[in-house]
């Protein structure tokens, strides 16, 4: 079984490479060259300073398998119950339902962060993405028609929601 542990500094290098992996597929973010390392450091730097945690997924063999944070929405106080997902798997730990069982955890964790309001934020091409929230009960709550120009091409960002 999937379970989260509270991100450390030793698991920087990890959550750093996972998220390269990431950009060129184009599918997950908007960010088109990889961070370097001492981006990730000022991030994990940010999110000890607030009430927003980063976890790494562990699986049932004791090994990282991804990586999952959230974020205050738009950083007005009004929409201080309300938080971004973001969640990585490792390339290699990809359709195993590890994003599923993640997903779900961190739905059943949510009222006691404090949090009423669950994002995503979703490029409308990323249909695993889609399919995983979707199932999760997130609805579309927004669509930013070819809002991000990334190199493939200029891409939607799809919004789901979901109240908790």
């Amino acid at each position: 079984m999937l379970h989260f542990s509270p991100a450390q500094p030793e698991h920087l290098h990890f959550i750093n490479r996972v998220y390269n992996d990431s950009i060129p597929a184009g599918l997950a973010t908007a960010d088109t060259e990889p961070l370097p390392f001492s981006a990730r450091e000022e991030w994990y730097e940010a999110h000890q300073k607030s009430d927003r945690p980063v976890w790494i997924l562990i699986n049932e063999a004791g090994a990282p398998a991804g990586w999952l944070s959230l974020s205050n929405f738009y950083g007005r106080p009004a929409y201080r119950n309300t938080a971004e997902v973001s969640m990585y798997i490792a390339n290699e730990h990809q359709g195993k339902g590890y994003g599923k069982m993640a997903l779900n955890q961190l739905i059943e964790m949510a009222p006691e962060l404090g949090i009423s309001n669950l994002l995503g934020f979703i490029f409308a091409h990323n249909e695993p993405s889609l399919k995983l929230f979707t199932r999760a009960g997130f609805e579309e709550w927004g669509r930013l028609p070819e809002i991000a120009h990334m190199p493939q091409a200029k891409r939607t960002l799809v919004i789901l929601g979901k109240k908790i």
